[in-house]
């Protein structure tokens, strides 16, 4: 490693795990390069930021942000005064602010342009929020809670509407795909929603249209994410597999499973939707092949379950 800003140019995906560390790896070989300290608890949420420069992790009554270019092992900024666990982080396109959800019943919207990192926004629900997704109109935040319930906030108008697609049934995972065509919500009993998206411009809220239920997963669904390309959609659960749906009829494309893979908690894409990075309870980070369903690579060195990923990274190299 010759220098700081070649490091950061180098790290492509981060891990993070129970062992309370992140670690920072080579996308294309598979080495860490660096371990980054995450002492105080666990991380439910990696997220790097739009410029590439930080890497935020969501964790018990905090938020840490490293430095990707910095060789420290500590965090640079400490979001404290958080009453119990964060549990989803994102950010805008452009950097201006960052949203989270939390056990504390509350989204919040921070504003990252001040010194003080304060929190300019509050949304209060009306149980513990498990996960949030921001619509590509950068306006709409979908807030998901334990008990069932799929929050829309216009952060612009304050407009607000909230959908249930199964009753006491946790949401565990929103994703919108890029194009804003599709919105798709995992719950706690494997199954997967999806609807489609239409209006969300100027300012008419973005209006649902349910497209498809599926039974996803035997067991408890994680993650649901869609691919940069729109083509795609991938599911995770507690069954140890992750399961790639085609957008065009939401049919299943491949299985991806390992027979010492455990529950994948978390789950990306890389930009050219050709692969895909899991992180499972076996310790280990996989790359796999979109097309065959193949492991390409593992992470191996965490010492405990990988909780979540964070992933960014011009075209992968083939």
């Amino acid at each position: 490693m010759s220098g700081g800003s070649e490091v950061g140019n180098q790290v492509l995906l981060a891990t993070a795990s129970y062992d309370h560390t992140i670690k920072l790896w080579q996308a294309h070989s598979g080495i860490c390069q660096r371990t980054l300290k995450h002492p105080e608890s666990q991380v439910n949420a990696l997220e790097i930021t739009p410029n590439r420069q930080q890497l935020a992790a969501a964790g018990y009554q905090h938020i840490r942000m490293y430095d990707l270019k910095s060789l420290s092992e500590d965090p640079v900024i400490n979001y404290e005064g958080i009453s119990r666990n964060v549990t989803a982080l994102g950010f805008q396109e452009d950097g201006k602010w960052m949203f989270t959800g939390g056990e504390d019943c509350t989204a919040k919207i921070w504003d990252l342009r001040s010194y003080n990192l304060h929190v300019s926004r509050i949304f209060q629900v009306s149980s513990p929020v498990t996960c949030a997704c921001l619509h590509p109109n950068q306006a709409e935040l979908f807030v998901g809670d334990q008990t069932g319930v799929i929050h829309i906030w216009d952060i612009k108008t304050e407009h607000y509407e909230q959908l249930i697609p199964e009753a006491d049934a946790s949401i565990q995972s929103i994703a919108i795909d890029p194009e804003g065509t599709y919105m798709a919500a995992v719950n706690n009993r494997g199954k997967a929603y999806v609807w489609r998206l239409s209006g969300g411009t100027g300012e008419s809220p973005t209006t649902l249209t349910p497209a498809r239920s599926i039974h996803a997963h035997g067991k408890y669904a994680l993650k649901v994410k869609f691919s940069p390309d729109s083509t795609m959609m991938v599911t995770t659960s507690a069954d140890h597999t992750a399961r790639i749906w085609k957008t065009a009829d939401f049919s299943q494309m491949t299985e991806l499973s390992d027979t010492s893979q455990r529950w994948v908690w978390d789950v990306a894409f890389s930009a050219d939707s050709q692969h895909i990075f899991t992180g499972s309870s076996d310790h280990v980070a996989r790359l796999w092949s979109v097309e065959t369903g193949e492991v390409k690579r593992e992470y191996s060195g965490h010492q405990k379950a990988i909780s979540a990923i964070a992933f960014k990274d011009v075209l992968f190299p083939s």
